[in-house]
């Protein structure tokens, strides 16, 4: 009898349109390895107005490459704003209806692995698993709520922080088991003193690590098959790349304050992919310093991020030191897929539990100052061929040890730890 699986994102839409992404391919590394496993999620796309039509019913299915998805009626929202809150709340609430709806037609779960970022969804998923007498597996892929106390959005010794503390809390003691994406965020428990050792309730032994990663496989098909015409890429210089998010905690500007440093190296191009709130600024600060050495290339669709990176010479993890705690590690999509590009990569960042230093595929900052990040360019530019090429092979070798394959016989080894 095949076990079943159910997968809880609130974004994994997201995943069911661009054909990727965790639980996507969790689920499709599961359907491979004789499990029966099921995606559900909003019928809201992130921080867009577009959605999935549920025919005024709570739920709709389909069925993507073998993939059940189930989408579960919310209410668009864009923003951070009450729209939001609402967003959250009613996909909490119709999750139980759901659940209970689609487990009378398809039967019940074996194991419910309930995702956050939100942590509504892991209420909702040790709420149900509860009532239908099965295991609930917890996964946290960002600390929350300590990234809002980061980010000042509420103060900690605050009432409201006080509650989503103790939330927190309550969701770590009542899971069956814990996944955590960083390697050392179970440090946070015990800084909490929430652990047994430390006369607390939560069982460290319940709690497992298993990062993001790549499907490696697919990477390498895209590099071949989505081909993006940019005469950039092919231009022959020192591509300098970074792609993602052009918001505050990725501090792009820095790579501007850099590129300036290197305006009169005629070798060396920046080459920016990605959208946020900062990106109308920094396109308006290249055309001010005169930037062309700087190319801000916008969005670009995610199936063409593989071949793009296929053709860096270099990739950047640009951050900001102080918007985020990265003392536990960084399980960001964007490194796996810099690693699997097989190119040497520059964090702006020192990491704790540090992949790139594991692996030995890249330079991390001490101080992420331009004079900095120039002179780390600098000398993998003119370091020998054969060490830059050392460089990209780790990176490419680390890639898999973090594919989605081995991802998920880890995340069967939790499964079976439940039995």
């Amino acid at each position: 009898m095949k076990k079943k699986i159910w997968l809880w994102n609130h974004y994994a839409t997201d995943m069911y349109k661009n054909k990727g992404g965790r639980h996507y391919w969790f689920a499709e590394n599961l359907i491979k390895e004789e499990y029966d496993a099921t995606v559900f999620c909003a019928n809201t796309y992130h921080n867009k107005s577009e959605f999935i039509d549920t025919s005024k019913k709570r739920y709709v299915t389909d069925i993507l490459n073998g993939i059940p998805f189930v989408f579960v009626k919310t209410t668009t929202a864009l923003g951070n704003g009450l729209d939001r809150v609402k967003n959250m709340g009613l996909f909490y609430w119709n999750l139980f209806s759901v659940a209970k709806a689609y487990a009378k037609e398809h039967g019940k779960p074996d194991v419910i692995i309930a995702s956050s970022v939100h942590p509504l969804t892991m209420v909702a998923g040790i709420q149900i698993a509860k009532k239908m007498n099965v295991p609930c597996i917890c996964e946290i892929r960002d600390l929350w709520p300590e990234a809002i106390f980061s980010f000042n959005k509420a103060r900690e010794n605050s009432l409201l922080g006080k509650i989503l503390v103790a939330g927190e809390h309550w969701i770590y003691n009542k899971a069956d088991a814990l996944i955590f994406t960083k390697e050392g965020d179970t440090d946070y428990i015990k800084e909490k003193k929430w652990d047994k050792v430390q006369g607390g309730n939560i069982n460290l032994d319940k709690a497992h690590y298993i990062n993001n990663g790549v499907d490696v496989e697919a990477f390498n098909k895209s590099i071949n098959e989505k081909v993006i015409e940019d005469e950039d890429l092919e231009s022959g210089k020192f591509n300098v790349v970074y792609v993602g998010a052009i918001r505050p905690v990725n501090n792009v500007g820095n790579i501007l304050d850099t590129a300036k440093l290197l305006k009169d190296d005629k070798e060396i191009q920046f080459l920016i992919y990605g959208d946020g709130n900062q990106k109308e600024m920094l396109e308006k600060r290249v055309a001010a310093e005169g930037l062309d050495n700087v190319k801000m290339k916008g969005f670009v669709n995610k199936q063409f991020i593989p071949y793009i990176l296929s053709r860096s010479s270099l990739n950047i993890l640009n951050y900001s030191h102080t918007q985020y705690n990265w003392a536990r590690g960084n399980s960001s999509n964007k490194l796996f897929e810099y690693m699997a590009s097989g190119k040497p990569i520059i964090s702006t960042v020192k990491m704790g539990y540090s992949i790139i230093e594991k692996y030995k595929c890249g330079i991390e900052l001490e101080n992420s100052t331009p004079e900095e990040l120039v002179q780390a360019i600098s000398d993998i530019k003119n370091m020998p061929e054969h060490q830059y090429k050392l460089l990209g092979s780790n990176a490419k070798r680390g890639a898999n040890d973090f594919d989605f394959k081995v991802l998920t016989r880890k995340l069967i080894d939790v499964i079976d730890s439940l039995d």
